[in-house]
């Protein structure tokens, strides 16, 4: 087969690295890819959330299955271009892809199915929203309402923070997205991902992850798209998964084929966990980033056989076979980030690092020029462990970090501490 995978971050990377994996896989091409991928698959330049350019890049390089990475594409309608051209895809349609794309949206198919979640409420005006919060108290969640590259969510422990989060929302910081704002009371308990594949009818879990948002060891600071990840979680033990999967994911991938949007793709459910009872913080309708990275890294070639079982509607023939181990990454952000940050610094060591099923680095944010490979980017490498044990998946990780010549780079030192 010939396989495209648009994006071009960690987790194409590792979802490249994991397809290379699997002898279906003919020919690969990453578009646009980044220095890492280039070093293992084609990279093209192709603006990915253009549904005619990625339909005609598709034809002319006869490619049989595409997969899509980013949220971005979807939510522009990439996958029904491609459905509309007759080519297969992985990745859901714009209107099923609203589960990711409008928070709003999401709470209402949580109401309309049962699915237990956080009380909310949606507001077009700043200074009625900010009336809610002074009535409502803190702590209290704020949400742009769209697409915010994982940044447009403020947790506000008090009424003061929760009130600027709206002004900067409403002020534009976020754009479009912060068009509508969506307020959620606060959910205490611990937060973890789980992942499941859809076709539109059968639900397959593929995993679980826990990863770590906030900038700063012991989970301080503000929060990013994410500094490092391990799977599994232990603390989506089966009950807790059986739980999710039959009052949360079940119910809404039955109420969005009701309403004639079927979901085909990964459905990645956010959830809080509290005594052993999940509810719902978000939906995410692609692969996270960076726990794509420990997934994969656990899959490894059976992840393309599920993928494609999930574009073509056959899903119920298929399992997914785990061995009964644990991955962890670690993700290398440029100094500054998640504010402003300098591209272009000097990144080396990776040469002598080894790269098999257990170790690998994952591009981020790279790109080699004149022979160097430098930083370009926020989140830059994904340094990525599997092992018997998550403590031993986590020595390996680290062991590799260390090995990395990379000033100006910066990373946590306590990925994993949650279940560790």
């Amino acid at each position: 087969m010939n396989i495209l995978i648009l994006g071009g971050g960690g987790r194409e990377h590792a979802l490249a690295w994991a397809v290379l994996q699997n002898p279906k896989c003919d020919r690969l091409i990453v578009a646009p890819g980044n220095a890492g991928i280039d070093q293992i698959a084609e990279c093209a330049d192709l603006d990915v959330t253009d549904g005619e350019a990625v339909v005609g890049f598709a034809v002319e390089e006869s490619i049989d299955f595409v997969i899509v990475g980013p949220e971005a594409p979807l939510a522009a309608g990439v996958s029904d271009a491609l459905v509309a051209a007759g080519i297969l895809v992985f990745g859901p349609s714009a209107e099923a892809a609203r589960l990711e794309a409008s928070k709003g949206f999401t709470k209402e198919i949580c109401d309309a199915c049962g699915a237990p979640t956080a009380g909310w409420a949606r507001f077009t005006d700043a200074a009625a929203a900010r009336a809610h919060v002074r009535a409502a108290g803190a702590p209290i969640v704020v949400k742009a309402d769209g697409l915010a590259a994982g940044k447009g969510v403020v947790v506000a422990m008090t009424v003061a923070e929760a009130e600027a989060a709206i002004d900067e929302m409403f002020g534009g910081a976020f754009g479009a997205a912060g068009a509508e704002v969506v307020i959620e009371e606060f959910m205490a308990g611990e937060e973890a991902s789980f992942f499941v594949l859809s076709d539109g009818e059968t639900v397959l879990p593929i995993g679980t992850a826990q990863d770590h948002k906030r900038i700063g060891e012991g989970d301080t600071g503000p929060n990013t798209g994410g500094m490092g990840a391990y799977s599994p979680a232990p603390v989506l033990t089966d009950a807790v998964a059986t739980a999710a999967l039959e009052r949360i994911v079940k119910p809404t991938v039955a109420e969005m084929a009701r309403r004639g949007t079927p979901f085909r793709g990964v459905l990645y459910a956010g959830l809080m966990i509290a005594d052993g009872q999940p509810r719902l913080v978000e939906y995410n309708v692609r692969f996270g980033d960076p726990e794509c990275q420990v997934l994969m890294m656990r899959l490894g070639g059976q992840a393309l056989d599920l993928m494609l079982a999930c574009a073509e509607g056959r899903l119920a023939e298929m399992q997914v076979t785990w061995a009964d181990d644990h991955a962890l990454t670690v993700v290398m952000a440029a100094k500054g980030y998640p504010g402003s940050y300098a591209k272009g610094s000097e990144i080396r060591g990776l040469e002598g690092l080894p790269e098999d099923s257990h170790h690998m680095v994952f591009h981020a944010g790279t790109v080699v020029t004149e022979g160097t490979l430098r930083a370009n980017g926020g989140r830059v490498l994904n340094v990525t462990a599997r092992g018997e044990s998550l403590q031993e998946a986590r020595d390996r990780a680290y062991g590799m970090v260390e090995a990395i010549d990379w000033p100006e780079g910066v990373f946590r030192r306590d990925i994993g501490w949650r279940a560790l």
